[in-house]
């Protein structure tokens, strides 16, 4: 839950009142009866889309024939408030080998939870994830059912990216020899990348390539500057965009725009600036409370070219911001008159938007400019 809270206004954040409104947008409604769908991962050709449903299905959508049944061989996953079954992304030899990763809540034996991930194969008919193999476990688990981030991202150059958030234990995002708040570098097997910043330093785990992060949910190569960008939930304000550095430490919870959900402030915080600690490219003063995020450099929609979609659950919207450079502003927002919570945000290879609303109806979008 995001509250609003007063605060000075700096450079990178962006008033509401001087956005200018995007176009109108033309809405097409694939699919409804999603249970708090999470995610989604487009398949090659006409195959359709993979989504993921928090209480653990992991289901294919094709055009023309809509919703299969539920994926068999998905492994068990702890269901309870932000935990579930999370992100889905496909290998980047997803044609050879036809390997699909996924990210969940896990339960340990004292029922906290933890993030994991790990893959299967999608059989040639689409119905079964066989012979999953966990490659990856937060450690230790702490949450007793919030933050546990979850995002995946193949870069293009060998590694796999995961976001973890903190399970709502905040001294933890500073800690290196927890996973908990962490940015996670792995080779596309699952492996350590022998170059990562803490490899070898006692103390610290060796998959770790960032730290100091809340409940991060979203997260993007942008392919301008082939960086990673990612973005997480403050509390009561502070939700932030971040660009991904090797060994730098993102704040939370010594540094953060935000205060806690009673008023009070952040008993560990020393400010918004706190040296050591990187800077948020942007924040928001009232927290969206973002979740799901896509940057346009398709062709089929110039309009849309070096824009970036982030997705709001509190705000129940489609935030559009534009890229320049590492600078980016919000030019408003095109969802709102749904007044739907979205979960999730991408660019399809068809050059559409797809969205995926965080309901027990949820829906899948598909989302053009209005002409």
């Amino acid at each position: 839950m995001h509250r609003s809270a007063a605060f000075v206004i700096p450079a990178i954040f962006l008033s509401a009142s001087v956005m200018a409104a995007p176009a109108p947008v033309k809405v097409e409604v694939l699919q409804t009866k999603l249970d708090h769908p999470w995610s989604l991962a487009f398949l090659p050709g006409d195959q359709g889309i993979l989504i993921t449903m928090r209480g653990g299905q992991l289901r294919q959508w094709r055009p023309g024939k809509g919703l299969s049944d539920p994926i068999t061989g998905i492994p068990k996953v702890w269901a309870n408030a932000q935990g579930g079954l999370l992100d889905v992304v496909l290998a980047p030899d997803f044609a050879q080998s036809r390997r699909v990763w996924l990210s969940y809540a896990e339960a340990g034996q004292d029922g906290k939870a933890g993030t994991v991930v790990g893959y299967g194969r999608l059989s040639d008919d689409a119905k079964h994830l066989e012979a999953f193999k966990v490659v990856f476990r937060q450690q230790p688990k702490l949450s007793t059912g919030n933050h546990f981030g979850g995002r995946m991202v193949f870069d293009g150059k060998g590694y796999l990216w995961i976001a973890l958030g903190e399970n709502n234990q905040r001294p933890t995002a500073q800690d290196l020899g927890k996973l908990q708040g962490k940015l996670i570098r792995l080779t596309d097997q699952g492996n350590v990348p022998p170059d990562n910043p803490f490899v070898g330093k006692p103390g610290a785990r060796p998959e770790i390539w960032a730290y100091g992060l809340r409940n991060p949910q979203g997260m993007a190569m942008n392919p301008w500057s082939h960086t990673l960008w990612m973005h997480e939930h403050g509390p009561r304000g502070g939700d932030e965009i971040n660009i991904a550095g090797k060994g730098k430490n993102y704040g939370w919870p010594l540094a953060t725009w935000g205060i806690n959900y009673s008023g009070l402030p952040i008993p560990e915080a020393k400010g918004g600036k706190v040296d050591g600690t990187e800077q948020p490219i942007f924040y928001w003063k009232k927290s969206p409370a973002i979740s799901g995020m896509a940057f346009y450099n398709a062709d089929l929609f110039p309009e849309w070219k070096n824009k970036l979609f982030i997705g709001a659950l509190k705000d129940e919207d489609v935030i559009v911001m534009s890229v320049n450079g590492n600078t980016v502003t919000e030019d408003g927002r095109i969802l709102k008159d749904r007044k739907a919570r979205i979960r999730d945000v991408r660019v399809g290879p068809d050059g559409y938007l797809y969205v995926l609303t965080d309901a027990s109806d949820g829906e899948l979008l598909k989302v053009s400019p209005a002409r």
